[in-house]
């Protein structure tokens, strides 16, 4: 198959060629994820389900640096590249990586110790706080490759190497799979045989991009000499804001909703929040493999001041959300009943709770998919600060007031609507900033 270059132009088939790696690769991502709850819930039990779910939003929280260099190091190298200095590219390129890596050696440290008042303070009682502990510090343990892992995916498509991470990410996948059947439903390990085996997997997802990058290869892309440059790191780190934000206040949304739920409906209603997050990591990975792919595009173009490419991918990947997001709210909402049995069938009044849950809240993926484009769409063309604002309105504002607020009139249900509410009014915003700026950016 031929190679497709960030230069070139896309036409429909060429686009989803391009940006195919990346949707399959977090579709995968969120696969082996799920697979860990599937084997806790079904193997381990309700309580290490729980704990499980309980303790996660944290470790996502603590990888997030990861998404923000990632993607807002690979629109900053992406442009530097459609500018044409390969080097300086370079420079960027491996100083970033080694800001990870010495970041996230500082998080790991200090998540490691103070875990267990944390677990406490989310929530978790006597009888699954020592679970959430286990589970925390062995991932804490393999943060710094969680994190180079997130980075990777945005960088290697920026290195025109998508199929490479995917290849990664499917590798990777699958052993974390076998390992969790081996060392949950074979050995009996419980959630610490779950968290081995997604820690075992990271580890493979970073390793392997950083020997490859370490070697000289034919790829945009490769490790060289560098220095620190706040400059960039700091323009990478506003780039990438929005991602931060995605993920950090998804982890703050995910502890607040594990306590109101607490709250309203009990250990139960943590065990089916879980399982429809499972879900919607599936059916939400299309966008977000999208907008990975399409941002190292969207960034080439705007750098070399193709304003006729930049106007054809923004039309392009309109129309290609559009079709997603009616196909995957129809899917996900015929779907809702059968995935709660899978995982917690074996408890008829959670399974009852966690389809109704989940048929609400498919109503999202109606919404979801313009706001986590728009927000990329402005990474790619370097604006942080509008990213920023929509993945701030999105995933943090406007779901907080809602998670709080809803309750009181709709109950449970208020839970589950948050979301739905939180996506319409980010939408308002979001096509409020892509008429206003158009001119500016000539889209």
């Amino acid at each position: 198959m031929t190679k497709i270059g960030l230069s070139e132009h896309f036409t429909y088939r060429k686009l989803l060629r391009f940006v195919l790696p990346c949707i399959v690769m977090m579709i995968v991502t969120s696969i082996y994820t799920i697979v860990d709850g599937f084997f806790v819930s079904n193997y381990a039990g309700k309580d290490a389900f729980t704990a499980l779910n309980l303790i996660y939003p944290l470790l996502m929280a603590m990888g997030a640096l990861g998404f923000m260099i990632g993607t807002g190091g690979s629109a900053l190298v992406s442009f530097t590249l459609g500018e044409g200095k390969k080097e300086r590219a370079n420079e960027i390129f491996t100083m970033l990586i080694l800001t990870i890596v010495v970041v996230g050696a500082v998080l790991s440290l200090l998540g490691f110790l103070f875990i267990r008042p944390i677990a406490y303070a989310l929530g978790a009682t006597e009888a699954i706080v020592d679970e959430c502990v286990l589970y925390g510090r062995i991932l804490l343990a393999a943060n710094i490759f969680f994190m180079l892992q997130n980075s990777y995916q945005s960088f290697l498509v920026t290195a025109e190497r998508a199929t490479m991470g995917l290849i990664i990410s499917v590798a990777s996948g699958v052993m974390n799979m076998v390992l969790d059947f081996v060392l949950v439903g074979v050995l009996d390990l419980g959630i610490g045989g779950a968290a081995s085996a997604t820690a075992a997997s990271q580890f493979v997802g970073a390793i392997i991009p950083t020997f490859y990058f370490l070697r000289p290869n034919k790829s945009l892309l490769r490790f060289v000499r560098t220095h620190p440059d706040l400059r960039a790191l700091g323009k990478a780190c506003s780039n990438g804001a929005s991602e931060m934000m995605t993920n950090l206040s998804a982890s703050v949304v995910g502890m607040l909703y594990n306590w109101q739920l607490i709250r309203i409906a009990g250990e139960d209603g943590v065990a089916a929040y879980g399982v429809m997050m499972y879900v919607a990591f599936i059916f939400m990975a299309f966008f977000f493999g999208y907008a990975v792919g399409a941002g190292p595009l969207i960034g080439y173009h705007y750098g070399a001041a193709n304003h006729k490419e930049l106007k054809n991918l923004f039309r392009k990947s309109m129309a290609i959300t559009s079709i997603a997001a009616v196909f995957m709210t129809v899917v996900s909402i015929a779907l809702a009943i059968p995935l709660a049995k899978i995982f917690v069938g074996y408890d008829q009044t959670l399974c009852e709770m966690t389809g109704r849950g989940m048929t609400i809240y498919s109503l999202s993926f109606l919404l979801c998919g313009f706001n986590i484009f728009g927000s990329a769409f402005f990474t790619g063309l370097n604006n942080g600060k509008i990213s920023a604002f929509i993945s701030f309105l999105r995933t943090l504002v406007l779901q907080v007031v809602a998670i709080i607020v809803l309750p009181m009139f709709w109950g449970l249900d208020g839970i589950w609507f948050a979301v739905v509410v939180a996506e319409g009014l980010t939408l308002i915003v979001t096509f409020a900033f892509l008429v206003t700026q158009r001119k500016s950016y000539h889209y």
